[in-house]
């Protein structure tokens, strides 16, 4: 068994069974990941693989335990290679962050910008997507770090640290009328149309259920994943805007009001995480920091060691994260 077998491996249950893209990924030939990956089938002496013809159709119930093992393997390697450099070069290395739209224009910036000045020989990559295309990042070992709300079912290799908490915001031009009531109410916001994320309506918090809780519909306009979309609509008067309160900002949406609604909605908890097992670089660890103050490296060890997700909640539950 060789160790690039288990990459060709890897690389094609990851290019969803596709030989022809997992061997553009590789930067080698297609014939020579089917040779190598029959080979180790031959070696194995059961398949990994169900074929119609030379087409992969399915991953077998054996072979899936395979790719677990291999995966596993590849990012033990990973780590031994993080472990060589770090102790080569302190200050150099990559470090690919997954996140959503929120983090990466509103809260992410001012991090970096100060991460960059105390380590300028690391390579940052920023890669945005859903929830679930972090998720699929994270479990392709293609970035270090998944910056998220929720949605903790997605990643259920990685431990989880919490950062901060945050509340939606209404999001509505000058002299809406909803500026004018005293305390903004469910019932009051059930009279507009509603332009919010896309993520908001699933879920045990989603706004489906908070109204539905209180007798009332929403009339939804327009979902979105981008804060920026959702006030650009705002702005044109196709509804009233739901946004993470982290998304207005005082001089770009002064022409904006934002309407406290903490307590009409539930607050929200923001997270960092990496793989189980991953070996984190220094400037990793001082990264993880500067995202949260109550992060320092004797905290995220111990939570790398805790077996469940429930048990680093419990280890953090004292901690007063910060409300952005």
């Amino acid at each position: 068994m060789k160790l690039h077998q288990l990459r060709y491996l890897v690389a094609v249950v990851e290019n969803g069974l596709n030989i022809t893209a997992a061997a553009q990924r590789l930067h080698t030939s297609q014939p020579g990941v089917s040779k190598q990956l029959k080979l180790l089938e031959d070696e194995l002496g059961f398949q990994i693989f169900m074929r119609e013809g030379r087409a992969l159709t399915r991953v077998t119930p054996t072979g899936q335990q395979v790719v677990e093992r291999a995966q596993r393997i590849l990012g033990e390697i990973k780590s031994i290679k993080r472990l060589s450099e770090d102790l080569r070069n302190v200050s150099g290395g990559t470090l690919s962050i997954g996140t959503t739209h929120t983090q990466a224009r509103y809260v992410l910036p001012g991090v970096i910008r100060e991460f960059r000045l105390r380590y300028p020989g690391v390579q940052l990559h920023l890669h945005q997507g859903t929830s679930e295309q972090i998720a699929e990042m994270m479990a392709r070992d293609q970035i270090d770090f998944a910056i998220a709300t929720g949605s903790h079912e997605l990643f259920p290799d990685t431990t989880l640290l919490p950062l901060y908490h945050w509340h939606r915001t209404v999001a509505v031009p000058q002299g809406h009328p909803l500026t004018h009531e005293r305390k903004l109410t469910l019932k009051a916001l059930a009279r507009y149309p509603i332009v919010t994320y896309s993520f908001s309506f699933t879920g045990p918090s989603s706004l489906n259920e908070i109204f539905a809780a209180g007798g009332l519909e929403p009339d939804v306009a327009l979902t979105a994943r981008d804060a920026d979309v959702i006030k650009t609509y705002v702005r044109l008067g196709l509804g009233v805007g739901i946004v993470a309160s982290v998304a207005i900002e005082a001089g770009a949406d002064a022409d904006l009001v934002a309407l406290d609604a903490s307590h009409i909605f539930p607050r929200h908890t923001t997270w960092v995480g990496f793989r189980r097992g991953t070996l984190l670089r220094r400037y990793m660890y001082e990264f993880l920091q500067a995202l949260g103050g109550h992060l320092d490296r004797r905290s995220i060890d111990r939570a790398r060691e805790l077996p469940t997700p429930a048990d680093v909640e419990r280890q953090f539950a004292g901690v007063e994260l910060p409300v952005r």
